[in-house]
Order: structure tokens, then C-alpha cells, then sequence
């Protein structure tokens, strides 16, 4: 195994002291993600010292109950299991609980006063840090009650971080981002796109621009296309209220999808600082072909899940999972053909796919390099596929460089073979923990600004309108498979296939590389 590349970002300045109000405490984020993260970022030494933590949410709960809670949940869902008690009883002797009812203002004015009294008991300035994990409705008002009851006036700093989905369309984030603005600067904003916290897509830069190998050849005179794919087996489970309003259209593609298209097509930032990066990835939406209704139904697949097995279970279709529709069209599987029409991408189609109730669970970049002349080590029934650098980001983080070889002990026998690097298991922390850190120390290069996401929402419009108005069919597909068969018909159209996906829940590399060439190719 081998250590994951540093981060482009060489600053690693130290976050100062300040309390962390967390709004949604009880929620299943919280409980799965945020609580662990936190955790683990003070075992690590990562969270300065004073600290307070504030849990804000409606269920009634004492200091010393929802510890214990708290306790359960990291020890369940965070990476390093049992926690341990000195380190526990540290964290957990800085954290207080507020019962209260986020859209009654009057509860505000008590909140302020007992974060002032604990502020003033640990000898903290001022600075705070907001996070509303919670339905996208409350953010404006949980904004304005922040300003009204003063929690927001502070000498110190003052960061809010929010959830996606930052409205949803263009129209509604518009709106959202002018009530929030009322209150707070957008450098105080941070968006978070979890995606952006993941070993392997921060990686992309360091890939990109800290190896001459591909830098030179990162264009569209070398690379034919690229894939990304990002399937899930897991249906809506507990978020159909909200997907069935959203589907995988606005749940996945406007952020998480579109987030790794950008930092696989953007250009060299000028210097490696927060700013610098930002406006090249804004460059790429800048530039991404933007389709009518009329043109979104030839580069567009959508898809939703029938009855079907997955890992051996029968699971029911999305019209039969609780809280779904009957007669629902929401779309659970999106596929598209994309391009950058700009001098380094032109030509070159980006096909994205992703899909909940799929074969596997896998979050892969593809770069597929242009074929070689087939004319000599080909022959015309030649099946020897073209040089690819894969990027997995989850739930095996690392990647592999597929080579074409001669086959020792041969005399002419080609055949394809993997260079692999694989992050270590358990060693590279959560995307949680790596934004939260950020956060705290003030660095918003992985967070979304709001260019990025109005942007984001004028390319995605055009194509919930053609779905809303059913100019796109919407295909089903069975669970446990790999989508409809339109969304291998749309790359098909190109003469290309979708690559497998590899990870824990498919096959190695020499069992794909066996599945997908065959045997070696003789050379004549």
C-alpha cells in the first residue's frame, strides 16, 4: 500500500478557537456523519483549544443524555470504533444541548444567551461557526433568527455551512442565496458538497499537475473521453419525502456529478489558493454546452428502478417503497453525454452516469487515452482496448494505469495490464472530517461558491423542464443491474461502451481485465 499524495494546498494553519452551533443534532447526518467527524478531528488534535460545542434540535434532552446518544452514534458509525475514554470525557465535557424549536424566534434569544455564558466560562472571543443539518426550508429563516437574536453579530469570525440541495432550481437558489446574503459575507458561506472532501477527488489536482505524465497529454489531442460514474445500491430508503421531490437529476447531478466534471476538465490554476482554484472549476460550467429541452432528449437518459435482487435479496421497485407515489415519474437513474466546449475539451464527450438500486456501490473516474494505429500490434479481429487511468474514489480509494504489454514467455502475445495504487483501508479520514477541519481553519477551496452553483442550476433547468414535461421516456430498470438499456444505447451512438466499474463489491482487476480483452492477442 502507499501513502495518498499531499495535498496542493501547502498552507496547514491552525484553526482558532470558537464555538460550533450545530443545528439538527438528532438528525441521521449528524448521528452518521458530523459527530464522528468532530470526534475523530479532536482525537487527532485537529480542534483548537477552547472549544465549546452547542447541539441544537427539538427533542427534549438533558447535557448528560444526549452525550450518551452522542456516544452511541460515533462509536457505531465513525471509523475507529470504541472511543476511547480519556479522549472521550474531554470532547464530551465541551459539549452542550439546546432543546428548542428552530422556527420559533423567541427561542433564539435563549439560545445567545447561554452560548454568551459558556463563551464567557471557557474565556472564548466570539468566533463561531454554524451548521444547519437540516431540511434546505429552514435555512432562510434559521439565517435571519441567527441575525435577529444577535448570535450572528459577533467582534469575532462567523462561518455558516449548509447542506445541498441549495435550492432547487435556479429561480428558488437565487432567492435562498439573497436571504442568506442578508446576513452573512459569501467568504462566510460554505456550501458543502461532501464529494469535494474525498481522498481521491482532491487528489485529481495533484494527479493533474504535479506529474508531468499526464499534464502534457490531459486534452483532447490524447484523450478520447471520459467517465464517471457514481452508483449506489441502496434505494431512497428513509429520504422519500425528499427524493421523490428531487430525484437523481437534482439530488446528484447539479452537485456531486457536475463537481467532478470540473475538477477533471479544468486548467492550471495560477497559484494553489483558494480563489485561484475556484474561478478555473467556474471556467469549466462557463463553458459546458448547455442543452434545450428539444437537445437534452438525445444526451440525456433517465431511468427508475424496478423490483429486482440485489446481493441475493429481493428488493421492491421505487413506486412500491414507502412514501413513494404510485404513479411517481421521479427519475432514480440519470445518464448524459456532456461536453466542454473549450480549447482543451473540444470533441471529447464526458458520459456520466448515476443511479440508486444499481449492482454495485462505486464512485469511479475513467480517462479512456485515444487508440494507438491498430496496424501493427493489432490484427483486424484485434481487441486490445486503449490506455485508461481509472480514479476510484469510493468505496476503494485509489487508481490504476491500464498498459498494454507483451505477455512474458511469448513471442508476440499482447495484452493489457494494470499499474495500482490503493489508499490503505481506514487510514484516509472521512470527507466530513477533511471539510470540517477546513472549515475551521477558514479554507473554502473544497466548498461550492455561489457562481458555481447558479451555474450549475442554468445547465440543469433546461433538462428538469424536458423531464417535467416528459420529452425524455423514462425507462426502467431492473434492481441489481447497471440502468436501462438506453443509457448503454447513448454511448453506443459514440462506438464506446460504459467500462466496468471495479471495487469491493465487483471484480478485481485481472478478473475485469480477463472478462473485458479475453485472451491475449497474437501479433502477426
Amino acid at each position: 500500500m502507499i501513502q495518498s499524495p499531499a495535498s496542493p494546498r501547502t498552507e496547514d494553519w491552525a484553526a482558532a478557537p470558537h464555538t460550533f452551533i450545530l443545528f439538527g443534532a438528532t438528525g441521521d447526518l449528524s448521528r452518521r456523519k458530523l459527530l464522528p467527524a468532530l470526534y475523530n478531528l479532536y482525537a487527532a488534535g485537529r480542534i483548537p483549544q477552547p472549544w465549546l460545542f452547542v447541539c441544537v434540535a427539538r427533542s427534549e434532552a438533558t447535557d448528560e443524555t444526549y452525550r450518551e446518544e452522542a456516544r452511541q452514534a460515533i462509536e457505531r458509525f465513525g471509523r475507529q470504533g470504541p472511543v476511547d475514554p480519556d479522549t472521550w470525557r474531554a470532547f464530551s465535557a465541551q459539549l452542550h444541548y439546546v432543546a428548542m424549536d428552530a422556527a420559533n424566534p423567541d427561542a433564539y434569544t435563549s439560545l445567545a444567551s447561554a452560548v454568551q455564558r459558556w463563551e464567557r466560562e471557557r474565556g472564548l472571543s466570539g468566533n463561531r461557526i454554524f451548521y444547519l443539518a437540516m431540511a434546505p426550508d429552514f435555512f432562510a429563516p434559521v439565517t435571519a433568527h441567527l441575525h435577529a437574536s444577535g448570535l450572528a453579530q459577533t467582534e469575532g469570525f462567523r462561518r455558516l455551512i449548509i447542506e445541498k440541495p441549495f435550492g432547487h432550481d435556479l429561480a428558488s437558489a437565487e432567492e435562498l442565496n439573497i436571504a442568506i446574503r442578508r446576513v452573512f459575507e459569501e467568504s462566510e458561506i460554505y456550501r458543502i458538497d461532501h464529494y469535494l472532501g474525498k481522498e481521491m477527488v482532491q487528489n485529481i489536482e495533484v494527479i493533474r499537475f504535479a506529474n508531468s505524465l499526464f499534464e502534457p497529454v490531459w486534452n483532447n489531442r490524447s484523450i478520447a473521453a471520459v467517465q464517471i460514474t457514481s452508483s449506489e445500491t441502496v434505494g431512497v430508503e428513509d429520504r422519500a419525502s425528499y427524493y421523490d421531490r428531487a430525484g437523481a437529476l437534482r439530488d446528484m447531478v447539479q452537485n456531486h456529478m457536475l463537481q467532478m466534471v470540473m475538477m477533471v476538465a479544468m486548467e492550471p490554476p495560477s497559484r494553489l489558493k483558494t480563489e485561484a482554484i475556484r474561478d478555473e472549476k467556474v471556467k469549466v460550467l462557463r463553458s459546458l454546452r448547455r442543452y434545450t429541452p428539444e437537445e437534452a432528449a438525445r444526451h440525456v437518459v433517465r431511468g427508475q428502478y424496478t423490483a429486482g435482487r440485489i446481493q441475493g435479496q429481493r428488493v421492491p421497485g421505487y413506486r412500491e417503497e414507502h412514501g413513494v407515489a404510485p404513479d411517481s415519474h421521479t427519475e432514480t437513474f440519470v445518464a448524459a453525454r456532456l461536453f466542454v466546449d473549450n480549447f482543451r475539451w473540444a470533441g471529447v464527450p464526458f458520459y456520466i452516469r448515476t443511479g440508486k438500486r444499481m449492482a454495485a456501490k462505486a464512485t469511479e473516474i475513467v480517462i479512456q487515452f485515444r487508440d494507438m494505429p491498430k496496424h501493427l500490434y493489432f490484427n483486424e479481429s484485434g481487441n486490445l482496448g486503449p490506455n485508461l487511468l481509472v480514479i476510484r474514489v469510493n468505496p476503494v480509494e485509489g487508481m490504476y494505469l491500464q498498459l498494454n504489454a507483451k505477455r512474458p514467455g511469448t513471442e508476440g502475445a499482447v495484452v493489457p495490464v494494470a499499474m495500482e495504487f490503493s489508499q490503505e483501508p481506514d487510514q484516509s479520514p472521512e470527507a466530513y472530517e477533511r471539510l470540517l477541519d477546513d472549515a475551521m481553519r477558514g479554507d473554502s477551496t473544497f466548498f461550492t461558491r455561489w457562481d458555481e452553483v447558479s451555474l450549475a442550476w442554468k445547465w440543469v433547468d433546461p433538462i428538469a423542464e424536458a423531464f417535467r414535461a416528459d420529452n425524455i421516456a423514462l425507462h426502467p430498470y431492473s434492481a441489481g443491474s447497471w440502468g436501462p438499456e438506453a443509457a448503454q444505447t447513448l454511448v453506443k451512438e459514440d462506438g464506446a461502451h460504459w467500462w466496468p466499474v471495479y471495487g469491493q463489491d465487483t471484480l478485481s482487476v485481472d478478473d475485469v481485465l480477463e472478462r473485458e480483452y479475453g485472451q491475449a492477442q497474437e501479433v502477426r
